[in-house]
């Protein structure tokens, strides 16, 4: 590690100075209430000078409104709680986090994670492991707390350097809220918060959790492709090989026993329940709660998308459940219950944060600033002749720079979804093509931001195998896969765009508005 240091004589420097000016910043909760007090001021400005556009959907006239007037205070405070508690992410994550607490604290998402490096061939390490860390952006905080220190471990034991396990792993779970194999909660919560911004303009515009699937399976193959050449070409070399060995302890660690194998099994068997329950529900002749059979094409499973929250939820509890009997670790259903209790207290911090979003968002809506500027901005855009396969690249150039002020992907696209989701449809893309191109820059910076509370932690999982390692060593490490996921990411979304392939199940790349009464 010497000679990363003697290389690299600023780069310590450097990130310490980001790292300070990145501590500087206010809360994100702060960060929220200084927005909604220019949104207030703006609003005053708006109203005052009477700005204004014409929806063209609806052909309404749409005034901006001061936020002081006496209908919008009376508003904010009368229906402060309602404001709060109907903010639709805020339904669906703390539903999906009630199941996720009974599977993470049984130990089913911990078990899961060291069962599925056994065995890996040396050959194909590097891919494997990085994959399996986009799929542990499922596991929630498991995946960092967990599988990141585990791949270390097996880097170790397979006579490679553990902190290129390390940043391996820590940088598929980072990346793993825009690419990834299967969809999750997170597509759950981030197209929850497309639809609110998405309904300024098309009120009866409904959310498909699935509407990425089919960029996000193409942003995992791509970026499993460039971990795997700079991880082995670039990286690797720079480390060199690992002679320190590894103890037994921490080999014990990372194996399966013969009881949480039995565990897991139960787990697939409840999960095949859930599974083959819903499919029942969808496809059972004569009673298809979730088939729509009045709706034509991929509009017809929209009930099954619409469930699939309540699905996870089903999912989770089942698995945790059947895994913590077979094991031990649940011994009544007391233990279940308090398991969500548990599971939920992480939740505390988001639960603060959500009130403020809840409001930003609704007091905007208030304003009508968020059309507006919409209906203006995209008339502007069009004027220009942009085509969508640069703006959406730039959009996610703007998501992955605000990272660096905003950690939180959910906050950030709150902040963002009122004025971009309305644009882009006015523009003719749809809202799952735009919150596919966000969620590509929020992401890439994930690697490289010290607003990331896990960039930090693996930093301290690093310096367990190497005690002289210091950040400026792992930015050294964590900036070429930045960039090239970068780079990859946003030449994919061109190219997707331009070609206008489907973005998900039954989500297409263009939009079209319907037409004005």
């Amino acid at each position: 590690m010497a000679d990363i240091q003697d290389r690299n004589p600023g780069s310590g420097k450097f990130l310490d100075t980001v790292e300070r000016l990145g501590n500087a910043l206010p809360d994100p909760v702060f960060i929220f209430i200084g927005i909604i007090g220019i949104l207030v001021g703006v609003s005053v400005c708006g109203a005052a000078a009477g700005w204004s556009a014409i929806n063209p959907v609806s052909g309404e006239a749409l005034v901006a409104q001061s936020l002081l007037s006496e209908a919008n205070i009376q508003k904010l405070f009368m229906e402060m709680p309602k404001t709060y508690t109907s903010f639709t992410p805020l339904g669906l994550a703390l539903t999906i986090m009630l199941g996720a607490g009974i599977a993470e604290r049984s130990g089913l998402f911990s078990t899961l994670l060291r069962g599925s490096l056994a065995g890996v061939p040396k050959h194909y390490l590097t891919p494997i492991v990085f994959l399996v860390g986009m799929l542990t952006t499922h596991a929630i905080d498991a995946g960092y707390l967990v599988y990141v220190p585990l791949a270390a471990v097996i880097y170790a034991s397979a006579g490679r350097h553990p902190v290129l396990g390390l940043v391996v792993g820590f940088s598929g779970a980072a990346v793993g809220l825009s690419g990834n194999l299967i969809p999750g909660q997170y597509d759950v919560l981030i197209l929850g918060i497309t639809e609110i911004g998405a309904r300024l303009i098309v009120p009866s515009w409904t959310m498909n959790p699935l509407g990425n699937w089919w960029f996000s399976l193409a942003v995992a193959t791509l970026f499993t492709g460039l971990a795997w050449v700079i991880v082995e070409k670039v990286l690797a070399p720079r480390l060199g090989p690992w002679t320190g060995g590894v103890t037994s302890g921490e080999l014990a660690a990372t194996v399966v026993t013969a009881t949480e194998r039995r565990g897991l099994q139960m787990a697939g068997l409840a999960a095949l329940a859930v599974i083959g329950g819903f499919a029942a529900l969808t496809f059972w002749p004569g009673y298809s709660p979730f088939l729509d059979a009045a709706a034509t094409g991929g509009q017809r499973l929209l009930p099954l998308f619409r469930s699939l929250p309540a699905g996870l939820f089903l999912l989770f509890v089942a698995t945790g459940w059947a895994y913590g009997a077979s094991t031990g670790s649940i011994r009544s259903h007391r233990d279940v219950v308090e398991m969500m209790v548990k599971g939920l207290e992480g939740m505390l911090p988001y639960l603060v944060l959500i009130f403020f979003a809840a409001h930003f968002v609704a007091m905007f809506t208030w304003s009508n600033l968020g059309p507006i500027a919409a209906i203006l901005g995209a008339e502007q855009l069009r004027a220009l002749n942009a085509p969508p396969a640069l703006l959406l690249p730039l959009l996610a150039t703007m998501s992955a720079w605000l990272d660096f002020l905003i950690a939180s992907g959910s906050a950030k696209w709150t902040a963002m979804s009122p004025i971009a989701t309305p644009m882009m449809m006015l523009l003719g893309v749809s809202p799952e093509m735009t919150t596919a191109a966000y969620r590509l820059g929020d992401t890439v910076t994930n690697l490289i931001s010290p607003l990331n509370p896990y960039f930090v932690l693996t930093f301290t999982f690093a310096r367990r195998w190497a005690p002289d390692f210091r950040l400026g060593s792992l930015l050294a490490l964590t900036l070429p896969l930045a960039a090239a996921f970068y780079l990859g990411g946003v030449a994919l979304t061109a190219a997707w765009v331009a070609l206008e392939i489907p973005v998900g199940p039954g989500a297409s790349v263009a939009y079209h508005l319907p037409t004005a009464p």
